[in-house]
């Protein structure tokens, strides 16, 4: 997309200025710009001290215009070719998710279940387009009708799909003209989420769910998570409940689950481990979710107990399990039991209770019990950064000294994470200023009292690309911000998800030399501090970057990225080639650093 001043140097001018006009242009320029230091430096001094500081003003100043127009002559000036403005991608990709081509994958000879897994080694090498919504998409609703109601043209599902879905929650469910209603728990008495919810608290001895907390149960992984319903119910008790479930090509659980805002991404039991460190749930819970636990020796219910933390519970609603229970009960005593039972008692897990097609098992707090258990080995060595690796038919965890029952653990202090809690705090007052058109207006000023706010709950979900200590995370919380974030920790960085899990928040190791496991636009705000410099270190394009972040972006979403001067320019260049619109914020603390402030547009076909 071409800048505004070259838009009105073109019209000008008919053809493009010549190179020596436009040294004289920047000659102009640069005296313009020392006169406007001499004569209005007292001007903006007087103003920027008058102003709180934890709101950034230097994109309202006529300077950093000046300075922008500047930069902008000079890249023309020294020859700098305008690069095109990239296409956009066919019909066919308007859910397109990289790393899930399974036609691709079966010509490769990949079988067994793998076809369905990630792999991105066959992804690569496809031409650089912007991934379009569908022809009758709209911008999702506002939470927190939007948790209960989503536009049917923003997901793929087709009525047929619905009605053929075995899953508990199609119950929860009313396919409309244009829209997908959920179904709230108000009045239904069968196979409500609440009442699920309820059953499992009484099973392991609470009095109701809303005491999950006060027992240590802070962080789900809910598999084949239908609709995200369940999970949406546990996040209104303030858990974090991430649905993992495989790709679809429609009518997919993780799709369904972000577009009403709910925490989800695409993971597999087929033949690798999950992108998590070991102990990272307090809950790991299955309805129906269609895996055969005790296949392939046990590795899945290995791969659980690899994520549960001690003390945790593995929730399990399945008909099949129960008929298996019930064809064990009715033998004689003691001669004969189901596979899922014999290998339940090898990772040392207790059966808390059944009741119905519900079961409930719960990991040993006593990690010297699996040395007693000779047939499954212990791992060697720590999985701290795990990444899509092979599942492995040994026991993780029991030497970290992450090993802490659920029931035993202490709050955390935001200290011992070495952030500055209120540098996070000013920040995100700084970004919510920031959230609006008018720093994209042609006169750039100040809002002012009589100018409306950002759009109540405009902002459902944002993910952190480079998370650190999840610090922007605690912030959101600590400013009852009706957002859940998706820390992201980068490969090949100090690697602090397993402290991020720990805090309760949703986390996943990623590498972002590939694309990041998601439906395009299923985030409403994407934020980085650092990532640009990271990219560059790791010899990854910033282009390819910048293009996963637009396809996983909503339209009208935001983009907020930190960094230097130098990989933040580089990045402004090419967000105009995306059509974003885009302004660099100078911080005015006296560093060389940035923020790069984007809004994605609403391209309409």
């Amino acid at each position: 997309m071409r800048s505004p001043l070259f838009t009105k140097l073109s019209i000008l001018f008919r053809h493009r200025p010549s190179v020596s006009w436009l040294v004289l242009c920047l000659v102009s320029v640069f005296g313009l710009i020392a006169l406007l230091e001499s004569s209005y430096s007292s001007t903006f001094d007087s103003v920027a001290s008058s102003t709180n500081p934890d709101v950034h003003t230097s994109y309202r100043k006529l300077k950093k215009l000046v300075r922008n127009d500047y930069l902008e002559l000079n890249s023309l000036s020294v020859g700098a070719n305008w690069i095109k403005d990239i296409g956009f991608c066919g019909k066919e990709r308007e859910n397109y998710v990289p790393c899930y081509n399974v036609s691709a994958n079966t010509l490769t000879g990949l079988k067994d279940g793998e076809e369905f897994d990630r792999h991105c080694e066959l992804s690569r090498g496809q031409p650089h387009c912007l991934v379009r919504p569908p022809k009758d998409y709209k911008i999702p609703l506002t939470w927190p009708a939007g948790r209960d109601i989503i536009w049917s043209g923003n997901v793929r599902l087709t009525k047929d799909q619905f009605l053929s879905s075995g899953s508990m929650t199609k119950r929860l469910m009313l396919l409309e003209e244009n829209q997908i209603a959920f179904h709230s728990d108000d009045g239904m008495m069968v196979d409500s989420v609440k009442d699920h919810s309820h059953l499992i608290a009484e099973m392991i001895g609470l009095g109701s769910d809303a005491e999950f907390l006060q027992a240590g149960v802070r962080t789900v992984l809910d598999i084949g998570c239908g609709f995200g319903s369940f999970g949406g119910h546990l996040l209104s008790l303030k858990l974090m409940a991430l649905c993992v479930a495989e790709y679809e090509s429609s009518g997919s659980q993780v799709q369904f689950a972000l577009e009403r805002g709910l925490p989800a991404v695409i993971g597999n039991f087929i033949s690798k481990q999950l992108p998590f460190p070991s102990l990272s749930y307090d809950m790991v819970h299955c309805a129906q979710c269609g895996i055969i636990w005790d296949s392939k020796d046990g590795l899945f219910l290995i791969e659980i107990d690899r994520v549960l933390k001690p003390g945790g519970y593995f929730i399990l609603t399945s008909p099949t399990t129960r008929q298996q229970q019930d064809s064990s009960t009715s033998a004689k005593k003691g001669s004969m039991s189901t596979p899922l039972e014999e290998f339940s008692k090898k990772l040392c897990w207790s059966l808390l209770g059944q009741q119905e097609e519900t079961f409930i098992w719960q990991k040993t707090v006593n990690s010297q019990c699996y040395s007693s258990q000779l047939s499954i080995p212990i791992c060697k060595g720590e999985d701290m950064q795990l990444y899509y690796q092979p599942l492995a038919h040994c026991i993780s965890g029991t030497s970290s000294n992450r090993w802490v029952p659920i029931h035993d653990r202490s709050e955390v202090d935001p200290d011992d994470f070495f952030e500055n809690s209120g540098f996070w705090k000013s920040a995100l007052r700084n970004y919510w200023s920031l959230l609006s058109p008018l720093i994209f207006s042609d006169h750039p000023k100040r809002p002012g009292e009589e100018d409306p706010l950002p759009p109540y709950n405009m902002v459902r979900n944002v993910m952190d690309m480079n998370a650190h200590y999840g610090g922007l995370n605690a912030a959101m919380l600590e400013a009852s911000k009706s957002v859940w974030v998706m820390n992201v920790v980068p490969l090949g960085a100090r690697n602090t998800l397993p402290l991020i899990l720990d805090r309760g928040f949703a986390g996943i190791l990623h590498n972002w030399c590939e694309p990041f496991p998601t439906y395009p636009r299923t985030y409403d705000m994407l934020h980085a501090n650092g990532l640009l410099s990271h990219i560059d270190s790791q010899d990854c394009s910033t282009l390819e970057l910048l293009l996963e972040m637009d396809r996983i972006l909503r339209p009208e979403g935001w983009i907020i990225l930190s960094d230097t001067l130098g990989p933040i320019e580089k990045a402004r260049m090419l967000a105009t080639q995306i059509r974003w619109e885009a302004r660099v914020i100078d911080l005015q603390n006296g560093s060389d650093q940035r923020l790069l402030v984007c809004q994605k547009p609403f391209t309409r076909k």
